[in-house]
């Protein structure tokens, strides 16, 4: 069951408070089901290209006058044959970085649209050494960089420096962990700086001031801001507090901040861009669309004209 983030923000949980379950990583080979390749209508051909890192790409939407859009995936749902599509997808279709979730088995920050969408991965056997061999062979066809998204366990489980040298070599260029909590960040920070990848924080409506600004301080990337309190998942309407939220934060730091949690459509991707955010974060509403599809080809169509509109709505 996902857990209701407190109102001290996640951010602030001990260690105690983080109710780790063990998830098991197998190195067993993973059955993938080879779906048809998809044909998007605004695919380009393949190509070999190093994406330019997250900072960068912010960056340079600020100077064209442009806001970034970040969609979220799971991996591994409904299977990794697909998300390899989704994100050459999602990368075609106007995308200015690409979240994509490490499935886990007990994730406190996702709500249910995400959750399933774990829980059906897991199960198919999708584990974090396929995610990565899959990421190897995509990463390079893409002009997007990726952000990868991934609970503390699996990162302690390795060793942290071992998992920043893993990531580093698929061509990832950001993470973020939702559960760890500022006071361990450190070693997290050191290790993704030498690897050169770019380690995001997350605030909260109900972040202390003096936190929030420690937490900017941290950030690397971008400043990732919770649009609400609770879970990840589609809501009616975005609090009008982000507004301010996004102007207190942006008088603490010059990084980019992006606005996630609870944002599903092309008005509230407008609206929230019009606040001042420098990105949009579009998780559940993707990830749904993809989970409930009849067949991976139509689920990827959805996911391109539902992208396309999103991005319309940012132009």
């Amino acid at each position: 069951m996902a857990i209701a983030l407190k109102s001290c923000c996640f951010l602030q949980l001990k260690k105690a408070e983080t109710g780790f379950n063990n998830l098991s990583l197998s190195s067993n080979n993973v059955s993938i089901i080879s779906a048809k390749r998809y044909t998007s209508v605004s695919a380009t051909a393949n190509r070999t290209i190093e994406a330019v890192s997250i900072s960068e790409t912010f960056n340079k939407l600020k100077n064209q006058g442009k806001v970034a859009l970040i969609p979220y995936i799971t991996a591994g749902d409904p299977d990794l044959s697909t998300t390899a599509e989704a994100l050459k997808v999602l990368d075609a279709s106007g995308s200015d970085i690409i979240e994509l979730g490490v499935p886990y088995s007990d994730p406190l920050a996702d709500g249910p649209v995400i959750q399933a969408a774990s829980t059906r991965s897991l199960a198919r056997g999708t584990d974090f050494d396929s995610i990565i061999s899959m990421l190897k062979e995509v990463v390079p066809e893409l002009s997007t960089p990726i952000a990868l998204f991934t609970y503390y366990n699996p990162i302690l489980k390795r060793g942290t420096d071992r998992f920043m040298s893993i990531v580093k070599d698929t061509g990832v260029h950001g993470l973020v962990v939702p559960d760890v909590p500022l006071e361990e960040t450190e070693t997290l920070r050191k290790e993704a700086k030498k690897n050169g990848i770019e380690l995001v924080l997350l605030t909260t409506p109900t972040t202390p001031t003096n936190r929030m600004k420690a937490i900017v301080d941290g950030a690397e990337g971008f400043v990732y801001l919770v649009s609400s309190l609770g879970v990840t998942g589609t809501r009616a309407s975005i609090s009008g507090k982000v507004q301010a939220l996004l102007k207190e934060i942006k008088e603490a730091t010059p990084k980019a901040v992006a606005v996630g949690f609870g944002i599903s459509t092309a008005e509230q991707v407008k609206q929230v861009a019009g606040w001042g955010a420098d990105g949009v974060i579009v998780g559940s509403a993707m990830v749904k669309l993809l989970g409930e599809a009849k067949t991976p080809q139509e689920g990827l169509k959805e996911l391109e004209i539902f992208t396309l509109s999103l991005r319309s709505a940012l132009d």
